[in-house]
């Protein structure tokens, strides 16, 4: 049962760390988009 319970965690653990990762990439991208975006604006 500690197996079980361990193994719950962990994939909690690795969800939440693969949600914390999209959200960076996803603000990274965001801001990307803005610059390409003012950039076009300028010319």
């Amino acid at each position: 049962m500690t197996y079980l319970f361990a193994a719950y965690c962990f994939v909690w653990v690795v969800l939440f760390g693969y949600l914390r990762f999209l959200q960076t990439r996803l603000s990274t991208l965001q801001k990307e988009i803005a610059l390409l975006k003012a950039s076009i604006e300028k010319k």
